[in-house]
């Protein structure tokens, strides 16, 4: 615990920094709160999302042979040219939300190629799609996890050092300053009993 001085203005500083931490802490703890709870929501979104994935890459194997049949490169058409993010708040936590990828155009010859490559290049969109969103929520669950570590530590930090040190720190002003009271109060009553024995005998003589 830091010296703390055994004054008055002490005393007033020690009150006025316990109801600051009394105000505040709700807040953080509500801030935690939030966090736990969406940190929930988005760990069961990733597992969620990362079924789905498996699903439809084992629907693939199904009709991948397929592929043989084209004699030019797919990735082309399957590398994303950009992946397009929102944000959202969460207890004044800015986190990337996925919206979808932007691919180039497909323009290779219809007339060349067999029917099922658009539906076949649009279900590899779909997975190269499933693979960025998977990506952007476990960006958010660590920038998540982050908050809540440094809201947990403040939390501790006021409910087991600050407002325990304040209210220690009242007690121990109030307990000197009642003792300095009571001998204020002894001594003057000393001095008054001398002044009265004096002036006793003064009368006397």
């Amino acid at each position: 615990m830091a010296k703390i001085k055994f004054t008055k203005g002490e005393l007033k500083r020690q009150r006025d920094a316990l109801r600051q931490y009394q105000r505040y802490l709700p807040t953080l703890q509500l801030k935690k709160q939030q966090l736990q709870m969406e940190i929930l929501r988005q760990v069961s979104l990733l597992e969620e999302r990362r079924h789905a994935l498996q699903a439809k890459t084992r629907s693939v194997l199904e009709w991948s042979g397929l592929l043989g049949e084209i004699n030019f490169d797919l990735r082309a058409y399957l590398l994303p040219r950009q992946v397009i993010k929102d944000k959202k708040n969460i207890a004044g936590v800015d986190l990337p939300v996925f919206s979808r990828l932007e691919f180039a155009d497909t323009d290779y010859d219809l007339f060349l190629t067999p029917l099922w490559l658009d539906r076949g290049i649009e279900f590899l969109r779909e997975i190269a799609g499933l693979r960025a969103e998977i990506a952007v929520i476990e960006q958010g669950v660590g920038i998540l996890r982050q908050e809540l570590r440094v809201a947990t530590q403040r939390v501790n930090l006021f409910e087991k050092v600050k407002i325990p040190q304040a209210e220690e720190g009242i007690r121990l002003i109030k307990i000197y300053l009642g003792d300095q009271m009571t001998n204020a109060v002894g001594r003057s009553k000393i001095a008054k009993k001398k002044i009265e024995n004096l002036l006793l005998e003064e009368v006397a003589v």
